[in-house]
């Protein structure tokens, strides 16, 4: 990824253009975007550093230290039911998204960019979405390339799965 894909596109105004958020690609086919007021930053984390946690959902993949706090770091792909990331890798591009008081690692297969969603772009739900999926999404938007999901940030994490209940 370069630099230059985080960088909004010109020649537009913001009152226009809607909310920035991150698109990246959470499963071997799957594209999600989240609003960029959760994601505090993106980074390329290495295996050795991230901890498994036993007896923890499988969509956990361990805790790491960033920053000087301790982050949960989980496989989007995985809890969202959209597929697993590779096992056989050797680092994973984590988005770090800060709700509230709570930090978390989100595990993905790359960054796109980050794009300006019109709110009258974001539509309902498409009725193919798995029941799974559906509790973590506040819409979708339909692009000539496919359909981006768009995320809750707040959903994922205050989800039961990451809570133990």
């Amino acid at each position: 990824m370069n630099s230059s894909a985080l960088a909004p596109h010109s020649g537009h105004s913001q009152k226009t253009l809607g909310e920035p958020y991150l698109k990246v690609q959470v499963g071997s086919q799957s594209f999600a975007a989240l609003v960029m007021h959760h994601v505090q930053e993106v980074m390329v984390l290495p295996i050795r550093r991230l901890t498994p946690m036993p007896n923890k959902p499988a969509c956990l993949l361990g805790l790491t230290n960033r920053r000087s706090r301790v982050l949960w770091v989980i496989d989007l792909a995985r809890m969202l039911g959209l597929g697993a990331l590779q096992s056989n890798v050797q680092q994973h591009s984590v988005v770090v998204v800060q709700v509230g008081n709570i930090p978390l690692g989100l595990a993905i297969q790359q960054v796109e960019e980050i794009t300006w969603i019109p709110s009258d772009a974001v539509q309902s739900t498409p009725g193919q979405v798995s029941q799974a999926l559906l509790p973590y999404l506040q819409g979708c938007w339909v692009q000539p390339q496919g359909v981006v999901l768009i995320l809750d940030a707040l959903a994922i994490a205050h989800s039961p799965m990451l809570h133990g209940e």
